[in-house]
C-alpha cells in the first residue's frame, strides 16, 4: 500500500463531508441528507490497508460529526464496523463487478445510519425518529448504493492518471540464451 492512495481516500473524504455540507439542493431535493461516507468506506476496504480504514472512519467521523447535529465522534464506530467487516473478507469479494459493488455499497449505507441511530439511542439522546425516518434511511442506502461504483471508478482513473505503474518488464530478453563455462 503506498502513501498516495491514502492520501487519495483522505482527500476524497474531506472533499465528500464538505461537498454534503455546501451543497443543500440533493438535501432540499430528495427531502434527506446524503452520506457519501459508507460507500467511500467500502472502497478503502477493498483497495486499501487496514490503516487507512481506520484513517478513514477516524477521521471521515470526525469530520462528518463536526458539521452535523451528532455528537463528535459518534460515526467513528459505525465507519469502522462497515469498512473492517468487508476488509476481513475482501479476498472473497468480487471487487470489479459493479454489482458487488452497489450491494456492498447499499449495505454499508443502510448499516452505518443503523448503528449510529443505535448509539444515539443507547447513549441517552432522543433523536427525533418517525416515519420520515424510513424514507431518509431508504434515501442513504439508495445514493450510497448509486455512489459506490461511480467511486470506485472515480478512484481507479485518479491512481491510473496521478500514481505511477511498476514497470514489471527485466532487462533481459526471453528469447536470449546465456552460455555459461567455457568455449
Amino acid at each position: 500500500m503506498n502513501l498516495f492512495k491514502t492520501i487519495l481516500i483522505l482527500s476524497f473524504a474531506f472533499l465528500t463531508v464538505f461537498g454534503e455540507t455546501v451543497l443543500g439542493a440533493p438535501r432540499y431535493f430528495l427531502g434527506a441528507q446524503v452520506d457519501l461516507l459508507p460507500a467511500l468506506m467500502v472502497y478503502a476496504a477493498l483497495n486499501a490497508d487496514i490503516v487507512t480504514i481506520a484513517l478513514l472512519a477516524v477521521l471521515g467521523g470526525v469530520w462528518f460529526d463536526s458539521l452535523s447535529a451528532n455528537p463528535l465522534g459518534i460515526s467513528i464506530v459505525p465507519l469502522m464496523v462497515a469498512g473492517f467487516a468487508m476488509y476481513v473478507r475482501r479476498d472473497l469479494i468480487l471487487r470489479q463487478s459493479p454489482f458487488a459493488q452497489f450491494m456492498l455499497g447499499a449495505a454499508a449505507s443502510a448499516v452505518v445510519p443503523g448503528l449510529t441511530v443505535l448509539f444515539l439511542l443507547n447513549g441517552g439522546k432522543q433523536p427525533l425518529i418517525g416515519w420520515g425516518s424510513l424514507w431518509q434511511w431508504l434515501v442513504m442506502t439508495g445514493a450510497g448504493a448509486l455512489a459506490t461504483p461511480l467511486i470506485f471508478s472515480l478512484g481507479e482513473w485518479c491512481g491510473g492518471a496521478l500514481g505511477y505503474k511498476l514497470r514489471t518488464e527485466v532487462s533481459f530478453r526471453p528469447d536470449r540464451e546465456i552460455q555459461r563455462g567455457r568455449k
